[in-house]
């Protein structure tokens, strides 16, 4: 029965290991297909100054960054969202983006100077280029620059803290305060990303044929035995063993001579 069970196991094994190899992983129709952050311009630009939160609502601050970039510039969304607003102001040119799933009121990042290249209501992922920075003598004369700002409600948050910390530093990886960002919803299903799940199969096919691998080489070894080197006979077991036949005083032994029938 125990042979008969192994053997089962044994082609059973690879089977089910070449079904979940060619079966690829399932995110679900919600599951993100792209980068959730980028920056406005450039690759990590510098940042030429700093947000400034202002100590009362009409204070002197400054709310928001201003990063490098040169007039012409692409300027793309910092986050995944719908355009709420395309158009001028003060005869600047104003973009604002309003982010998906970020709480209730949700976050708005605001672009000036622009020339929006998406009207209002559209939707938008992160790195998609939605306008082009405008010349601007009233901000950054000298080398031109993004006025990058985010909100919630009328509330001036801190724009760098959208991006995660591979974006903002070169060296490894560090915590960074994020502010304004709604705490995990209770029962939330958890929906892994495209690199983890590539890689869960991977894992679960090598644990496979490692089992199946091993379980073949015991079977072999309780069916077969322990592999001989050639030439070499195998050692007798009980029942084997030739009864010797006495040797008479004077008399050589062996070799036996088999006796005709």
């Amino acid at each position: 029965m125990y042979r008969l069970v192994s053997a089962a196991l044994c082609a059973l094994f690879p089977l089910v290991a070449a079904l979940l190899w060619q079966a690829p992983p399932s995110l679900g129709a919600d599951a993100p297909r792209g980068p959730e952050r980028a920056w406005p311009v450039g690759v990590r630009p510098s940042v030429v100054r700093g947000w400034e939160p202002p100590p009362s609502p009409y204070a002197a601050g400054h709310r928001g960054v201003d990063l490098a970039a040169a007039a012409g510039a692409e300027v793309r969304a910092a986050a995944p969202g719908r355009v709420s607003f395309a158009g001028r102001v003060a005869g600047r040119g104003v973009l604002s983006v309003t982010l998906t799933a970020t709480g209730e009121p949700p976050l708005r990042t605001t672009y000036e100077p622009v020339r929006a290249l998406v009207a209002e209501g559209t939707v938008v992922t992160a790195g998609q280029v939605v306008a082009v920075l405008e010349p601007g003598a009233y901000h950054c004369p000298a080398t031109g620059c993004l006025h990058w700002g985010l909100l919630r409600g009328a509330e001036y948050l801190d724009p760098l803290s959208l991006l995660p910390a591979g974006l903002l530093h070169r060296g490894p990886p560090r915590l960074l305060p994020v502010f304004g960002v709604p705490p995990p919803v209770p029962g939330a299903v958890f929906v892994p990303s495209r690199k983890v799940a590539a890689l869960a199969p991977d894992a679960l096919h090598a644990l496979l044929l490692t089992a199946a691998a091993g379980l073949a080489y015991g079977t072999q070894r309780r069916l077969h035995g322990p592999a001989r080197p050639e030439g070499t006979r195998r050692a007798p077991g009980p029942g084997r063993i030739r009864r010797l036949r006495a040797v008479s005083p004077g008399r050589r032994a062996g070799p036996w001579r088999r006796r005709p029938p």
